[in-house]
């Protein structure tokens, strides 16, 4: 059974940092695409970033780029966001989530994903 959980949302400032965990349990990162979705209150839910690590594959939603970094372990087999230079708009609820197909053909488009965690909170302030 495919079980995504997070963890590492919180409270910071504006520029300051945060690292998101994703821990994964039931499949392999190394064969997945596995992205992060934030949906900000009482907006939609918007890719942020997506890797698939047995292609080396990694993008970015231009919002994010130059300032988030997603990773992957295959021997932790979990996937990371770090995040520099937080600003408010970046104040959302975070979600990892799975392709169960593989590929990343479509990465930030949420209706790709088949599995979702629970998510973790970000809250940026100024």
């Amino acid at each position: 059974q495919v079980q995504l959980v997070e963890s590492g949302g919180g409270s910071v400032q504006v520029g300051g940092s945060l690292r998101l965990s994703c821990a994964a349990s039931g499949y392999s990162v190394s064969v997945h695409c596995v992205a992060w979705f934030r949906q900000p209150p009482g907006k939609e839910r918007e890719g942020v970033a997506a890797i698939y690590t047995g292609s080396k594959f990694i993008t970015y939603a231009d919002s994010v780029k130059g300032r988030f970094t997603i990773s992957g372990d295959n021997a932790q087999n979990g996937v990371y966001l770090q995040m520099n230079s937080l600003k408010p708009e970046d104040t959302a609820m975070y979600y990892c989530a799975l392709n169960w197909g593989g590929g990343c053909n479509y990465p930030l488009r949420a209706q790709e994903y088949d599995y979702w965690g629970r998510g973790t909170q970000v809250t940026v302030s100024s």
